[in-house]
């Protein structure tokens, strides 16, 4: 095709007007840019997002099962049902309650899991976040502790120290309600690197929290861990209709203000960041305006020899199609190389300026994660290379209406 010819070599061309090249190469850069920070932007918060629910998950669980009035008696029957689905990886009973930890004139807000040390590995990994002592030193009767790393700095205790739990169940005492208080000996601190466990969960034995919190025999409900974390929302429905008459909820239903205002921001930062792409693709249009103005003696000779005005729309299509191509080419270039290197350059940028970047009180993690999806690569790419050749056609259109009589009178 000569108009494809034509194209390329007018792509390649000096320009009798250097600012013409000038402005070409601010609108390639501009679509480069866009592409760039619209991959890099996306890479972040997919990491962000996956980051964030990993470590959630690393110490909550895929699926939940609790009883109607907030205490489940017969958990062992809910586990064995559970553990008939062959998605479900382990089971495993806990009570859940709040209280304060005192040490001294320190005094914190707690959430006080109760767990059973042989059965917790199955649906978290509390062994892997364990920075000092191990789950298996929990035991029965002896009013044990496991508190977050964040917690044990803050309290200002360490391994072998004692903490006061005090609980809002009291008790009915000639003198009124007294608080219940219990004092419990620190044989672990775990990190499991998300601020909200590291600084409120503290972990004792199932049997102690079953007496502090004056359970029974009943537990809070049973964790449930599966092989997919993906198919938690379909393995929780097929548990349900074997216990209809227990609440079974999934790691999604457990946070999803959170989730959903991820996947909201993405979506809105995808669609302001494309904007910025569609900004830069129609520079395009000015600067294919004046290349038809600077070429209407090459236009009006291509005309006389027999182009078409169809040709003539072509070539300028591809001239323009070319520069989006560089543009996007390179911006997924820099984009990909940046987001799969964001775990260098951030640090980087933190010792130049000298402050943390991302504070884990308010971000939830202290490294900027980043994961790169094809999927979503291909389709800034493809949005990228439709918007400017959406830019070129009324150039290009202009192009074939060019008068042959008319261009070459004062040539």
């Amino acid at each position: 095709m000569f108009e494809l010819l034509i194209g390329l070599r007018y792509t390649r061309a000096k320009r009798r007007n250097g600012f013409i090249s000038f402005i070409q190469l601010i609108s390639i850069a501009g679509i480069g840019l866009g592409v760039a920070a619209l991959i890099i932007v996306l890479s972040v918060m997919n990491g962000f997002q996956e980051e964030v629910r990993n470590r959630i998950l690393g110490m909550a669980s895929h699926i939940t099962i609790t009883g109607p009035g907030s205490a489940l008696g017969n958990w062992q029957a809910a586990a064995q049902t559970a553990e008939q689905n062959p998605h479900v990886k382990g089971t495993a009973p806990y009570v859940l309650g709040q209280g304060l930890f005192t040490n001294g004139s320190q005094v914190k807000g707690v959430l006080v899991r109760g767990i059973e040390p042989a059965q917790e590995p199955k649906v978290s990994e509390i062994t892997d976040k364990m920075l000092v002592g191990s789950a298996a030193d929990l035991r029965a009767n002896e009013f044990s502790v496991i508190l977050g790393w964040n917690l044990a700095q803050e309290l200002g205790v360490t391994m072998g120290d004692k903490v006061t739990l005090i609980t809002p169940q009291g008790q009915v005492t000639p003198a009124g309600l007294i608080p219940r208080l219990r004092q419990f000996e620190i044989v672990g601190i775990f990190k499991a690197d998300y601020y909200p466990y590291d600084a409120n969960l503290a972990l004792i034995h199932l049997s102690d929290a079953q007496k502090l919190y004056r359970t029974g025999d009943a537990v809070t409900g049973v964790r449930v861990k599966l092989d997919d974390l993906f198919q938690a929302r379909q393995v929780a429905r097929e548990i349900n209709r074997s216990l209809p008459e227990l609440i079974v909820a999934d790691w999604s239903q457990e946070n999803p203000s959170y989730f959903r205002a991820v996947e909201i921001e993405k979506r809105m930062m995808f669609i302001i960041l494309t904007l910025i792409v569609a900004v830069a693709a129609f520079n395009l249009v000015s600067t294919l305006v004046m290349v038809v103005t600077d070429k209407q003696a090459d236009i009006a000779i291509l005309r006389t020899l027999g182009a078409s005005p169809a040709s003539i729309m072509k070539i300028f299509l591809v001239q323009g199609a070319m520069s989006g191509v560089i543009g996007t080419a390179s911006g997924v270039a820099g984009g990909v190389l940046v987001a799969l290197n964001i775990g260098t350059i951030v640090p980087f940028i933190e010792r130049l300026i000298g402050s943390q970047i991302l504070s884990a009180d308010v971000y939830l993690i202290t490294e900027l994660p980043s994961k790169v999806i094809s999927s979503d690569v291909i389709s800034i790419g493809v949005i990228s290379l439709l918007l400017a050749l959406l830019a070129t056609l009324y150039p290009s259109w202009r192009a074939s209406r060019v008068n042959p009589a008319e261009a070459l009178r004062y040539e």
